[in-house]
């Protein structure tokens, strides 16, 4: 019966993410951060009734790149294009900022030096500065979604930066292996990552010209659409792939393309529901799944909370400097900066992608795992806060501006009254 044991962890995840995350919700906290103490829970950190198998990590992948494919279709591209300039300075202080900042943790408390690896000290210290780097726009992506905050100019601005963000974070990890790995040459991927967008786009105006001529011979069964414009999200994530690029960034590019469309909202509302039903909770649950009980001596323990401090605190330094520099107000400056703080399935990638190529040793990676899924956890509950301060005055804006409404018609019924007399 083990070949279906995967029917029965699905059921186990969907099941408690949606009870934890009803819970969450009543304590006010976005229902993401059930999902993902869902997975902690039915992991090996804790029960060990949930593995996280092969079909689970292909579905929660699956998960993410529908997540972000809606994200971009739902993304303001006007306002994505005004933040253009923004996004790219956030993204770079975000990069810089946490890249020195893990070098100089690690190297202050000499992590890997025990480690028999083949790369130096150096790159170990190095490597874990890169794993900072990384941010996971997916979980900043679904709270604000539920906050109804994701199209606001701090949320394009977050969504423009993520993915600048993963672009320079795919530069910074093949320095560091063309370092590690002569066989690896840094020409050939920047190429790489210029080229996919040149297909990207050769894709988008290929894909507007032959939807437009079919749309018009099929205007009436949209579900056509939906089912073409999912082909278009995976073709752009496979491509992406295929070009040293995240998936995940083909997905929102893909997103991007179709916003425009007038039957986009129709295609958003299919892919949120799939989305909302099975695919996030999977994915988020999947996060949790990584965490084990862990045993760790004293010294890893503390690297783990440093670690944790500095991740933190330097998404924060270098993402909200940058809004600051692009003349962002304080209140938006320090939503874009909480928006970018989680480093979710990025830093994972990255982190076993670098233990695979010697640059990172085992004691290192539990504390990297703890980290990103503290940082993915604690993301939606900061996010909450700092919008929850912005939504209060918006509110007392509209107030004020329905008082001031209410005075005026007041006086111009007083004076037509006076009028009449």
């Amino acid at each position: 019966m083990e070949e279906y044991s995967y029917i029965l962890f699905i059921a186990l995840i969907l099941l408690s993410t949606k009870i934890l995350g009803l819970v969450t919700k009543k304590m006010k906290l976005p229902q993401v951060v059930g999902a993902l103490l869902a997975g902690v829970i039915l992991g090996p950190a804790v029960l060990n009734v949930v593995k996280e198998t092969e079909f689970i990590s292909e579905l929660s992948e699956i998960g993410v790149i529908v997540l972000m494919f809606t994200a971009g279709l739902t993304t303001d591209v006007k306002e994505l294009k005004k933040t253009g300039k923004a996004s790219f300075i956030i993204a770079l202080l975000g990069v810089i900022v946490p890249l020195f900042g893990g070098l100089g943790l690690a190297a202050a408390m000499g992590v890997g030096k025990g480690d028999k690896l083949a790369c130096s000290p150096f790159l170990q210290h190095l490597f874990i500065g890169v794993v900072l780097t990384a941010t996971s726009v997916s979980i900043t992506v679904e709270t604000l979604k539920e906050l109804g905050k994701l199209s606001t100019r701090a949320g394009n601005a977050i969504l423009g930066a993520a993915i600048i963000d993963d672009i320079l974070g795919i530069i910074a990890l093949t320095l560091i292996t063309s370092l590690a790995d002569t066989s690896v040459h840094v020409a050939t991927v920047l190429i790489k990552i210029v080229a996919f967008f040149a297909v990207a786009i050769g894709c988008t105006v290929v894909y507007h010209v032959v939807f437009t001529k079919w749309r018009k011979r099929d205007k009436k069964d949209l579900r056509r659409h939906v089912i073409i414009s999912f082909v278009f999200c995976l073709l752009m994530a496979y491509v992406a792939e295929l070009f040293g690029v995240a998936d995940i960034t083909g997905a929102f590019v893909a997103g991007l393309a179709i916003s425009s469309e007038k039957d986009v909202k129709y295609i958003s509302n299919r892919f949120e529901t799939l989305s909302y039903m099975f695919l996030s909770p999977v994915f988020f649950a999947s996060i949790g799944l990584t965490m084990n009980g862990i045993n760790m001596s004293g010294k890893m323990v503390l690297f783990t909370v440093l670690l944790l401090v500095v991740a933190i605190i330097t998404k924060i330094i270098g993402c909200g400097l940058g809004a600051k520099v692009c003349k962002y107000t304080n209140q938006e400056s320090l939503q874009i900066a909480m928006g970018m703080i989680s480093r979710g399935e990025v830093a994972l990638i990255v982190a076993a992608k670098g233990q695979k190529l010697g640059l990172m040793g085992d004691e290192v990676f539990a504390p990297i795992i703890i980290m990103v899924v503290a940082t993915t956890i604690i993301t939606p509950v900061f996010l909450k806060f700092v919008f929850k301060d912005n939504h209060e005055e918006h509110v007392e804006d509209e107030l004020m501006k329905s008082v001031e409404g209410f005075s005026q018609y007041e006086q111009e019924l007083q004076e037509l009254s006076r009028k009449e007399k």
